[in-house]
C-alpha cells in the first residue's frame, strides 16, 4: 500500500508507444472478421518496428527495434512470401523474430522464455488469440477464462516497461454501435485489454476504418486504404487520416452539397452564421442546414447560428 505523499513524489517515465498514437506499451487486442486483413495490419507494423521505417505508410518508427510474431496460422513459405510483398523484395530484418506452431494454453510461457532471451524486444503479436486460447479450467466460467489469459499477457507486458503485446481476435457477428463490444466472445478479454484497436472493412472494400480506444490512447477513427494490397492511412499523418474517416462518415445518406455545408460548418469550431453558409451555398442552404439539424449533425447554439455538434468549441464567443 502506498499513500499520496509517495505518489506525489514520483517522476513516471512518458507512456511509450510500439507505434504512436495507436499502439501504446500494455497489452492490446486488435479486433476484426475474417479476411479483413488483420494478419496483413498486423505483419506491416511488425516490419516497419525491426526496420525503423514508416507504419502504414506513414508513421515514422524511429530506430529499429525487436519484434515477435506468433504467426499461428501461416507457415515458412507463406510468410517470406508476405514479408518480401510488404518490404517490396527488400531484405526481411533480422530483428524480427516468429513463430508458427505454440500448443494451445502455452503462449503465456511462450512469450516469457522469448522476453527471457531478448528483454529489448518493444512489440508481440500473437495472431490468433483464438489458436492458442486454452480450455477454462474445472469451475471456471468462459468470462474468468477469458479475463485470466488477457490478464496474465497484460501483466508480462506491464513487466517490460516499453513493451506492447498485441493479439489478433475475430469481432462478434452482431453488429454494435459501440465498437468495444464488437470483441467476441465475453468481456473478460476487453476488460483486460488497455487498448482495443478495431478494423472495420465491409468485403471486398479498398477502404477501411481503425477505430481505437484505451486507457491510455485518445478515442480516434483513422481512415485506411489499401495500396497495392496494403494498408496504408489515408492521408500523410494521422490527423490527415482522423479527417479522412470523418468525411466518409459525414457522406453516409448525405448527398454532396449537405457533406460540403457540413464540412463548411466544421471548419468553425465556435459556430458560423447561417447567412455566411448562404452567401457560399446559395438560398437553399437553408433547406440544407434545417436537414443537417434535424439529422443531428448539426446543432444551433443560438439563433441564426450553427455548430457541428461533435465539434469542440474554443475560447471565443460565437457573435
Amino acid at each position: 500500500m502506498r499513500d499520496g505523499g509517495w505518489l506525489d513524489g514520483q517522476e513516471f517515465p512518458p507512456l511509450k508507444y510500439a507505434v504512436d498514437g495507436l499502439l501504446p506499451e500494455g497489452f492490446s487486442l486488435l479486433i476484426g472478421p475474417p479476411k479483413a486483413g488483420k494478419s496483413w495490419l498486423a505483419l506491416g507494423i511488425l516490419l516497419a518496428v525491426a526496420n525503423g521505417s514508416h507504419a502504414l505508410g506513414a508513421i515514422g518508427m524511429g530506430r529499429p527495434r525487436r519484434v515477435f510474431y506468433l504467426a499461428l496460422e501461416d507457415g515458412d513459405r507463406r510468410m517470406q512470401d508476405r514479408c518480401r510483398t510488404i518490404l517490396d523484395d527488400g531484405p526481411i530484418p533480422t530483428l524480427f523474430h516468429y513463430q508458427t506452431v505454440i500448443e494451445p494454453g502455452f503462449v503465456c510461457q511462450t512469450i516469457e522464455a522469448f522476453l527471457h532471451l531478448y528483454p529489448d524486444t518493444a512489440l508481440v503479436v500473437v495472431d490468433t488469440l483464438g489458436k492458442v486460447m486454452p480450455q477454462a479450467m474445472p469451475g471456471e466460467s468462459s468470462y474468468q477464462r477469458d479475463y485470466r489469459v488477457a490478464g496474465r499477457l497484460k501483466r508480462i507486458a506491464d513487466s517490460k516497461p516499453g513493451l506492447a503485446i498485441t493479439a489478433l481476435h475475430h469481432d462478434r457477428k452482431a453488429a454494435s454501435e459501440d465498437f468495444v463490444e464488437s470483441v467476441s466472445g465475453t468481456n473478460g478479454l476487453a476488460g483486460a485489454a488497455d487498448t482495443i484497436v478495431v478494423l472495420a472493412r465491409k468485403r471486398q472494400a479498398q477502404e477501411a476504418l481503425l477505430m481505437v480506444t484505451g486507457r491510455d490512447v485518445p478515442e480516434a477513427e483513422y481512415g485506411l486504404v489499401l495500396d497495392n494490397g496494403l494498408w496504408r492511412l489515408d492521408g500523410t499523418n494521422l490527423d490527415e487520416a482522423q479527417a479522412a474517416a470523418q468525411q466518409r462518415q459525414d457522406a453516409a445518406g448525405l448527398g454532396d452539397v449537405s457533406v460540403s455545408i457540413l464540412q463548411f460548418v466544421r471548419e468553425h469550431p465556435d459556430g458560423c452564421r447561417a447567412k455566411d453558409v448562404v452567401d457560399k451555398f446559395g438560398r437553399d442552404a437553408y433547406q440544407y442546414l434545417g436537414r443537417l439539424e434535424e439529422r443531428g449533425d448539426l446543432i444551433k447554439p443560438k439563433r441564426g447560428w450553427y455548430r457541428a455538434s461533435d465539434a469542440l468549441p474554443g475560447t471565443e464567443e460565437a457573435a
